[in-house]
C-alpha cells in the first residue's frame, strides 16, 4: 500500500523540485486548506453533536466564559464584525439556547446569556475550532501578525473579495440567504 509505482515517483520528484514561487504557493494553499479542514470538521462534529452550527456553537461558548456581554462585546471577543454575530445570536435566540436582557446597570444596553438548555449543551459540546486559531494567531509575534494580516488582505484584495463583511466561519445563515438571492 505504502510504497509507490514507478509511474508515480516522477510525479513526486517533479512536485518536490518546483520551482520557489511554485513551492511557496503550495506551501500557502496547503496551510489554507488545512486550516478550512480543520474548521470544517470542527462545524461537522458539532453539527452531529449538539445540532449547531460551528459559528453556533463558537458564539455559545463566547457567551458561556463571557456572561451579561452585549452584541458589541461578543463581537469584539468573536474578532467579528457586529452584523454577523448578531445573525448567529438571533439563530440562537430563536433556539432558545440565548436569552436577551435588559442591563441591570444600563437598560438601553441588552445583555446576552446563555439560557439552561444553552449551558447544558455547551456542556456537552466539543471545542470550536475557532478558538484555538485565534488562540495560535494571538501566540504569533506581533511583526508576524503583522505580516500575516496585511498578507492575507493583500491575497483576497487581488481575489476581488476584499469587500463586504465577512460572516463568521461555517455560519449557515448567511450562505442561505445568499443562495435564495441567486435562486
Amino acid at each position: 500500500m505504502g510504497a509507490h509505482t514507478s509511474s508515480q515517483r516522477p510525479a513526486t520528484r517533479r512536485m518536490a523540485a518546483l520551482p520557489g514561487p511554485a513551492h511557496e504557493t503550495r506551501a500557502v494553499l496547503d496551510g489554507v486548506r488545512r486550516i478550512v479542514r480543520e474548521l470544517h470538521e470542527s462545524s461537522r462534529a458539532a453539527e452531529k453533536q449538539v445540532g449547531l452550527s460551528g459559528a453556533q456553537l463558537f458564539v455559545l461558548q463566547k457567551l458561556a466564559e463571557f456572561p451579561g456581554a452585549s452584541l458589541n462585546d461578543l463581537a469584539a471577543r468573536t474578532h467579528t464584525h457586529q452584523s454577523s454575530v448578531s445573525t448567529v445570536v438571533a439563530k440562537l435566540v430563536q433556539r432558545g439556547l440565548v436569552l436577551r436582557a435588559p442591563s441591570a446597570r444600563d437598560g438601553r444596553r441588552l445583555e446576552l446569556r446563555l439560557s439552561a438548555e444553552g449551558r447544558r449543551l455547551v456542556t456537552r459540546a466539543p471545542d470550536a475550532a475557532q478558538s484555538r486559531l485565534i488562540h495560535a494567531i494571538e501566540r504569533l509575534p506581533a511583526g508576524r501578525r503583522r505580516s500575516l494580516a496585511a498578507s492575507l488582505l493583500a491575497l483576497s484584495s487581488e481575489m476581488d473579495v476584499a469587500g463586504g463583511t465577512p460572516a463568521m466561519f461555517f455560519d449557515e445563515t448567511r450562505v442561505a440567504r445568499r443562495r435564495g438571492a441567486h435562486a
